[in-house]
């Protein structure tokens, strides 16, 4: 025979083990401490009203200036009317029920859930002092009061609170008539505030619920307009990149092939020219290569670029063999002590060194160039200047459309480096960068 020990039921699994009941209630407390009691008194001025209706639109500038005060001076209104309906046929006691009726509608202007309690607790005290005959346990200016005060809160706040509020008004209301009895008053005005404010918070729980379907459907449109902008972007990037490819691609692989046949269909060509057409051909497979790997950003904004390692500086001496294959006469000069960099460096630096090379090539063929590199403490230091061309040109300038110095201002403006670009003084073409690199220490700070 065997014995079982039942283990105690830790804390937290006895409060999962609560019926559906004691949840509910324990929810119902925790949100009536959270909206009535939690921050009751907190600091929420009324803002202004929109000046954007329909109505508004149309008022003269400084009318419309006004306009945006409407809900102030509504309220400033009904502390008026309540205060009216306290003092009219209690001169004894208006100086003290006067200002019962008007500081809770006014408070609603500032501290919203203050003002409720504050409304609450005039109730009473505007009972002591006025007469039982007038209303019981709300007399005329306090039940305007309480009314106001109720649907301006329910207004500021959410349902949830205005039914909290109800509640509270409507235990304040029985147990009134149960410690006095029904022969303690005349007239009995609980049933009256708890009908009225029912309907005026329904009707307000409405307006609430119209508003939030009404901003879900705005923001549920403008998510659709954006996705919508989105796949007209994609639509359009891939139109661009089909043209790209049918262009430019087809003709860098017709110069790829003929570039590589040309040596055949002479005969005993010289090294220089098959070296040439080599190069050429080198460089038309190398920009077929870049161009599909734009296209495929270009393409689709979840395209996963390759694997393939992007250049850095130490591809720099490939790419001087390269033009100088094309024709420049390049020199490099490195100063300093050369140390890895950020990717992000060493790929600008080398686009930005490829670039001002090209439109050396481009625009002054013949000339030759300069590359200087200064690793320096706080980042790294380029130079790149191309002299004249020579007087008697045999290769004409090639013009461009200008976004080379473009893209490296981008490029340099990305890293919040500087760059200057112009005209030097020996007649050429002098384009000089800093790309700042943050130190690092030992310890990684």
């Amino acid at each position: 025979m065997t014995e079982t020990t039942q283990m105690p039921t830790p804390p937290g699994d006895a409060a999962k083990q609560r019926t559906p009941e004691l949840r509910l209630a324990a929810g119902a407390l925790h949100g009536l401490r959270q909206d009535l009691f939690h921050d009751a008194f907190a600091y929420r001025p009324l803002p202004r009203m929109s000046v954007d209706g329909w109505l508004t639109r149309r008022l003269p500038g400084r009318l419309r200036e006004y306009a945006g005060w409407t809900p102030h001076a509504v309220l400033a209104t009904a502390a008026l009317i309540a205060l009216l309906m306290a003092t009219v046929d209690n001169d004894s006691a208006a100086v003290l029920l006067g200002p019962l009726a008007v500081i809770p509608i006014l408070l609603t202007m500032l501290r919203p859930v203050g003002a409720f309690w504050l409304s609450m607790a005039a109730t009473p005290v505007s009972q002591v002092f006025g007469s039982s005959s007038d209303g019981w346990p709300w007399l005329p200016g306090s039940f305007a009061c309480h009314l106001i005060v109720l649907t301006v809160v329910a207004i500021r706040t959410r349902p949830r609170t205005a039914a909290y509020m109800w509640a509270v008004t409507a235990a304040y209301g029985f147990a009134a008539d149960v410690l006095f009895g029904p022969g303690y008053y005349y007239g009995d005005d609980t049933a009256p505030m708890l009908v009225f404010s029912a309907l005026v918070l329904l009707v307000v729980a409405v307006w609430h619920t119209r508003r939030e379907a009404r901003q879900e459907v705005t923001a549920q449109q403008t998510v659709t307009a954006h996705e919508r902008s989105r796949r007209t972007l994609l639509e359009e990037r891939t139109n661009i990149a089909r043209e790209l490819h049918d262009v430019v691609a087809h003709h860098m692989s017709v110069v790829a092939i003929q570039a590589e046949a040309a040596p055949y269909r002479v005969e005993n060509p010289p090294p220089e020219l098959e070296r040439a057409f080599a190069t050429i051909r080198e460089n038309a497979v190398a920009a077929l290569t870049e161009l599909r790997r734009v296209l495929g950003v270009v393409r689709a904004e979840d395209y996963e670029a390759p694997d393939a390692p992007q250049p850095t500086l130490a591809d720099l001496d490939a790419l001087l063999a390269n033009v100088r294959d094309a024709g420049l006469d390049v020199e490099k000069t490195v100063t300093g002590a050369v140390r890895a960099l950020p990717q992000g460096v060493e790929l600008s630096a080398y686009r930005i060194v490829q670039e001002a090379l090209s439109n050396s090539l481009r625009h002054a063929p013949g000339a030759s160039a300069r590359v200087e590199i200064g690793y320096v403490l706080g980042g790294l230091g380029l130079r790149i200047v191309n002299g004249p061309p020579p007087a008697p040109a045999l290769v004409k300038p090639s013009p461009g459309a200008g976004h080379g110095i473009t893209g490296m201002r981008e490029r340099v403006t990305m890293l919040n480096g500087e760059m200057t670009a112009g005209p030097s003084d020996e007649g050429g073409y002098e384009v000089t960068v800093f790309l700042p690199v943050t130190t690092t220490t030992e310890d990684g700070s």
